[in-house]
């Protein structure tokens, strides 16, 4: 997924059906994409001023395409160097295929690189002319014609050679940097006397290992971590963005391999994994829901309603769960008496918090999954039903698919802020309660846009007449979808700058509009303006008679008394009809 996406302001006043269906912004969704995958990726083509600043910084790469890029360049460090296939694949090995790294050190010292490559241009030994030579390995006497030696000239028979060599292959991606069998001899083995000798399960494996060194040894290069996908990415090296997608369509972070995570960094990302799999957690529920022993000390849950518990052998001592005395001498415990709780009161409240986080991370990431399977179910059954049903090509409904896209993009988004969250200090009431209120403005406009595309859309699919125009749910969804989509891009820009828009009294420094930053997705730029403030206050008409809503942000006409997209009730009228009156 491209990082550096653009903006869309949702609060564009003008914003109508044509927006979505005038080719400015289109969905690149292949055919591989359909598969429903959890991990899935989509993207908003762009097509505004500044693309050209926001090239994709990633290519994806097939098996055939490893293949072609490593002939090319092979057969280029062969051309320019005049030397075999396999002595080229040899140097390029050893320098991780970096083509310029075998020129430059190549004609800066051809003698040093030879040698440390192992690539000899003269032999070590020389043999006078015989019919027979003894082999080296196994000192049985062989015609010439069984005899083969590397670059060295060390002879061995054929037999010895298989197996040297398939006992190598077979032994992992370390034949890739087999050397003469003698010992002191450091000639290198090259794929051409490899394939000429091998077996031909030998000769597929050994050319599988160096297909896959061609992804694992270069920088440039990676696996996608995606279940069960073997295609590769190629990164640009530098780019500030290491947010990829696959062709599988799995998105990941190319820093870290981890899911794609923006905008939370990947040191966030994995304490939040580790605190998800790590001891402490367990550490933290035997503190707020155990009692230890007061004879042995060891911790015990109490699984029955009876307050006189005994401690499993070999203790089995007997003691008050209440006041935890011994039973024997057991008297009164109703009356308090004051004790340090400090540690199991820190304990409930740490786990309180973190299962609170933790529930709206899991809670996002299901829906996610959820959102993927009705985009597939849309994709494949729905949108020709729906084409059917309204008599419209599936050309003009691609409305609904960004619907989709950008709800499956935005659940990521908010299933990682919640990661945010946790770890955002707590002192830092300000900072705080300007990203819950971001948060809380993207979570409502989601739900709205998710219950839209999910729920309304049915009346339309039903055999019952719908209740209201298509037309005017192609408006709605269109509108929200635009909406969300400038929640999102404030809530996002927001976290990549660290929050630094709150000042030290709590409010916003700086208004938070989508003029600049990142976007949820590639989008096209919006021309209206938005603002994001640590409270929440009424949004004042513009120049022109219009209000804003305060709770969607959707621009409505001065005449409207209630959102047109919400319906929620116009605040301040008379403050604002005061201004304009003034």
């Amino acid at each position: 997924m491209d990082s550096e996406d653009d903006m869309h302001d949702g609060n564009d006043a003008e914003s109508t059906d044509d927006d979505y269906n005038s080719g400015d912004t289109a969905v690149k969704y292949s055919e591989d994409d359909k598969d429903g995958d959890d991990d899935g990726h989509y993207e908003f083509e762009n097509d505004s001023d500044d693309a050209s600043l926001r090239q994709q910084n990633y290519i994806g790469l097939k098996e055939a395409d490893i293949r072609q890029h490593q002939e090319d360049e092979i057969t280029t460090v062969s051309t320019v160097l005049s030397v075999s296939r396999a002595d080229a694949t040899i140097l390029l090995r050893y320098h991780r295929w970096s083509v310029s790294n075998v020129h430059e050190v190549w004609f800066a010292d051809e003698v040093g690189v030879r040698k440390a490559v192992g690539l000899l241009e003269s032999p070590v030994v020389r043999f006078p002319n015989a019919k027979e030579l003894t082999c080296g390995i196994c000192f049985e006497s062989s015609p010439l014609d069984g005899i083969s030696s590397a670059a060295c000239a060390h002879p061995f028979c054929d037999e010895c050679w298989r197996g040297y060599m398939s006992t190598s292959i077979n032994g992992g991606p370390g034949c890739l940097m087999l050397r003469c069998p003698e010992p002191s001899c450091g000639a290198a083995i090259g794929q051409d006397m490899i394939n000429r000798l091998v077996s031909e399960k030998d000769k597929e494996r050994y050319a599988r290992y160096l297909l896959r060194s061609y992804i694992e040894d270069n920088p440039k290069n990676k696996w996608c971590p995606g279940p069960g996908c073997e295609y590769a990415v190629e990164f640009v090296v530098g780019s500030e963005n290491y947010d990829v997608s696959c062709l599988c369509s799995y998105s990941f972070c190319w820093n870290c391999a981890e899911e794609a995570h923006r905008p939370v960094d990947c040191g966030t990302v994995a304490k939040w994994i580790m605190k998800n799999s790590a001891e402490s957690e367990n550490t933290n529920w035997i503190l707020a829901y155990t009692k230890p022993c007061p004879k042995c000390k060891r911790p015990i849950e109490k699984n029955h309603g009876c307050m006189h518990m005994k401690c499993a052998l070999p203790c089995g001592f007997y003691f008050c769960w209440l006041c935890l005395g011994a039973l024997s001498d057991h008297g009164e415990c109703n009356r308090y008496k004051a004790t340090n709780e400090t540690e199991r009161t820190k304990a409930k409240k740490s786990i309180k918090r973190y299962a609170h986080y933790y529930e709206r991370w899991a809670t996002n990431h299901s829906s996610r999954q959820k959102a993927l399977a009705s985009l597939h179910q849309m994709q494949t059954v729905n949108l020709k039903k729906l084409s059917v049903k309204q008599s419209q090509p599936e050309s003009q409904l691609k409305f609904i698919t960004e619907a989709w896209l950008q709800i499956v993009e935005c659940r990521r988004v908010l299933k990682w802020t919640y990661a945010y969250g946790y770890y955002l200090p707590e002192p830092e009431h300000a900072k705080r309660q300007f990203f819950e209120y971001l948060q809380g403005d993207a979570e409502a406009g989601l739900e709205r846009l998710h219950q839209c595309a999910e729920t309304d859309i049915q009346a339309y699919l039903g055999p019952q007449p719908p209740p209201t125009n298509f037309n005017h749910f192609r408006t709605k969804l269109a509108r929200l979808t635009s909406v969300t989509r400038n929640y999102f891009e404030n809530l996002v820009r927001a976290l990549e700058n660290g929050l630094s828009d709150v000042d030290s009294q709590g409010a916003s420094s700086k208004t938070a509009t989508p003029k600049s930053g990142v976007a949820v997705g590639k989008a096209k730029r919006g021309r209206g303006k938005a603002s994001s403030r640590a409270g929440r206050p009424s949004r004042s008409s513009d120049d022109h008679g219009s209000w804003t809503c305060d709770q969607c942000t959707y621009f409505n006409t001065r005449s409207l008394p209630t959102c047109e997209m919400c319906h929620q009730p116009r605040r301040n009228a008379r403050g604002l009809k005061r201004a304009r009156n003034g």
